[in-house]
């Protein structure tokens, strides 16, 4: 098999776009669809809370839709669907 000669810049670009590839197919082997580790919506909305980068707002609409889904609706059935 002959040389190919290419300039740095393209290596660079092509490493990048190897490396990328690499990083999705890894993510990909993983199971994406798996369930979250809990149900009870008070437990994800303090956790969204440590972080301190989402709004009260975002937190609200993250309760709100969390309430109205089905599969946590197994855990939090005590709650009130309103907010």
């Amino acid at each position: 098999m002959g040389n190919i000669i290419i300039s740095k810049k393209r290596y660079q670009e092509l490493l990048d776009k190897a490396l990328r590839y690499e990083y999705l197919r890894r993510i990909m082997e993983e199971d994406i669809f798996a369930p979250p580790p809990t149900r009870n919506i008070e437990k994800i909305i303090r956790a969204f809370e440590k972080t301190g980068i989402y709004s009260k707002e975002f937190l609200r609409s993250l309760k709100r839709g969390l309430r109205r889904s089905s599969y946590f609706k197994n855990e939090n059935s005590s709650s009130s669907p309103r907010n």
